[in-house]
């Protein structure tokens, strides 16, 4: 396996993992006789929107999927779609935005609207993360040459741009974050408890 694929699966994994606590946060924010930690779920839609938007997507579009378009003219109709789904996935960040907003403001009022909103991006992101990973990349290993992958590589390593790198530190350092801050079972942080009377 090639490196940016293999950058490509952890950064999956990684999206994936706060995307499945938000889910169960959502789920459990539900309950009105549970007070959530607003800035646990803010922290989350972060990461879940300025990860994919400021490094991953952008390294997809313009050197993953640009080289497999060019060696593989018969994959251009599943990148076009995929490049869609990037720009449809940052409108649906919007609406979650726009949900946990209303949420945080009318609390308890909001939560099946913010859980309904974070359930669809959720399923939209695994089933985008699905057919790139087993449809797009078993296709690029196998039409891909071994220049394209030496750029492909590089890009995704980073290490060799200092901005990327601190942004990587940055990323690593808000995961963190939401590590500590999220209740469990989802982090370390306090479960959350009922409102004060």
């Amino acid at each position: 396996m090639h490196n940016a694929i293999h950058v490509i699966r952890e950064e999956h994994r990684s999206i994936g993992a706060v995307m499945h606590g938000l889910q169960t946060l959502a789920r459990l924010a539900e309950n009105p006789q549970v007070k959530p930690r607003f800035e646990v779920f803010r922290a989350m839609i972060y990461y879940i929107d300025a990860f994919p938007e400021r490094m991953h997507h952008p390294k997809e579009d313009r050197d993953l999927f640009a080289r497999l378009e060019r060696r593989a003219p018969q994959a251009a109709a599943l990148i076009h779609s995929l490049k869609e789904e990037h720009e449809k996935g940052a409108q649906l960040v919007r609406d979650l935005e726009q949900k946990l907003l209303a949420f945080e403001q009318s609390w308890p009022k909001g939560a099946a609207a913010f859980a309904a909103a974070v359930e669809q991006y959720a399923q939209f992101h695994w089933e985008h993360m699905r057919k790139e990973e087993e449809l797009l990349m078993p296709l690029a290993e196998k039409m891909l040459h071994e220049e394209d992958w030496q750029a492909i590589d590089a890009s995704f390593a980073g290490n060799r741009d200092p901005i990327a790198d601190l942004r990587e530190q940055d990323f690593d350092r808000l995961f963190a974050r939401i590590v500590e801050i999220a209740p469990e079972p989802i982090g370390l942080g306090e479960r959350w408890k009922p409102p004060a009377a």
